[in-house]
């Protein structure tokens, strides 16, 4: 199951927020996530908050939209009761779970719902997840027409034995097929990808790349393979079912990725994501219409309500979380009361904890005045170690090299030294 959510303050039933909130907002975008918690079925490595039919207790997905909808009315309210100004909707995006085994017309009505309420910006990006089993052209098209912009898809993998140990459920030779309805449709396709998975050679990870590239995305995602407690994988590597994942292996993989993406046109704007266009030598912002920009706002510190069971939000400095399970959820919002389960209020010093962990994973870093006097001082050494960019450092930015990315938690540790 799940991992377990935070312990924190408790949250007020009407979800009401401080008037701190106000502070600053004009300046920071406003998005929404969705997560539609619901899978097929559960795949061994997987921690999120999503379930399966036999697991969901008395929710059911067919009343799933109706409630988060409940959910987007209550927050309409809470945001004008602290005072805070109106803000059209910059970025919507549908997670899981699997969003999309809902039917096309719940995820069309959930994102009206945003619209009606706040209204979305001209060029709101609006993305779902979806796995490549799970849609059809149809489906793709009439997101397109109801104003998606996005689609990532779960690859994962083309190699079936690592498919398998991660059990995944599609089929690799479905991911072109899927590519195409989606461009056909006129939407932005982004691939995400999982490298590390116990068995996994370095030549099964660049059969992947190959296939990803091959598809020619707007965008790639690339994360390592974390084996979470409580998980089926957990479960298997301590009893020597399966070997653990190797670090050093994960490591040249990583860097593969990297080489491979930039030989063909792609650029690092994340430390596990990639867009097309830009390049090492290119502007920054060359390609950046291919970023996620969703993701991109948690990692600027923008503000986002996060809608559904286990769903976190921060507007403001306040940050919150939703109860867990389905059931629990529809039975808040039956009540009219907010589902959410605590918060927390951040302090100045976790605000510039925050700030650092999060903007040094990006490809514009950390601006060097950030840190304190002896984070500043640390910077040298960075440099020294080939952990930071020396040019970059000169101008007044932390700029994680590709060494630096991948002890990207030591970087942070060091800048963040007393």
């Amino acid at each position: 199951m799940p991992s377990a959510l935070p312990i924190a303050d408790p949250a007020p039933l009407d979800g009401l927020l401080p008037a701190s909130v106000v502070e600053g907002a004009a300046e920071r975008n406003l998005g929404v996530y969705i997560h539609v918690p619901f899978c097929r079925v559960r795949c061994g490595y997987c921690d999120f908050n999503t379930y399966t039919s036999d697991e969901l207790r008395g929710a059911r997905r067919d009343d799933y939209s109706h409630q988060a909808i409940a959910e987007l009315h209550q927050a309409e309210q809470v945001l004008a009761a602290a005072g805070l100004p109106p803000r059209l909707v910059s970025t919507v995006f549908f997670g899981g779970g699997t969003p999309t085994l809902l039917p096309a017309s719940d995820l069309i009505s959930m994102l009206a719902a945003v619209r009606n309420g706040w209204g979305l910006e001209p060029a709101a990006e609006v993305t779902t997840e979806a796995n490549p089993d799970s849609v059809d052209r149809e489906y793709l098209l009439a997101l397109k027409a109801a104003g998606f912009t996005r689609v990532s898809f779960g690859m994962q993998s083309a190699v079936p034995h690592v498919l398998a140990t991660l059990e995944r459920t599609h089929d690799p030779e479905r991911v072109p097929l899927v590519v195409e309805w989606a461009r056909e449709a006129g939407l932005d396709v982004s691939l995400d990808l999982i490298y590390g998975t116990p068995g996994e050679s370095i030549e099964d990870w660049r059969a992947s790349l190959d296939q990803a590239i091959a598809q020619r995305p707007d965008h790639v995602s690339a994360y390592a393979l974390i084996v979470e407690d409580g998980t089926k994988l957990a479960r298997q590597i301590r009893r020597g079912e399966i070997a653990e994942p190797d670090d050093d292996l994960a490591a040249d993989m990583y860097e593969l990725a990297d080489a491979v993406l930039t030989d063909a046109g792609y650029s690092w704007y994340e430390v596990s994501n990639w867009h097309a266009g830009g390049g090492p030598a290119n502007n920054l912002l060359d390609g950046a219409e291919h970023r996620s920009r969703h993701n991109l706002a948690y990692w600027q510190g923008h503000d986002w309500w996060g809608v559904g069971p286990g769903a976190h939000s921060h507007v403001g400095g306040v940050r919150w979380w939703n109860v867990k399970h389905p059931a629990a959820y529809a039975d808040r919002i039956a009540a009219g009361h907010s589902p959410a389960a605590g918060r927390e209020t951040l302090d100045d010093e976790t605000r510039r904890v925050e700030r650092v962990l999060l903007a040094i994973r990006i490809r514009e870093g950390l601006v060097t005045s950030e840190l304190s006097p002896a984070g500043r001082t640390a910077v040298a050494g960075l440099i020294a170690d080939e952990l930071v960019d020396a040019r970059a450092a000169i101008q007044g930015r932390i700029r994680l090299t590709l060494r630096g990315r991948l002890l990207a938690d030591a970087v942070v540790r060091r800048l963040l030294v007393d």
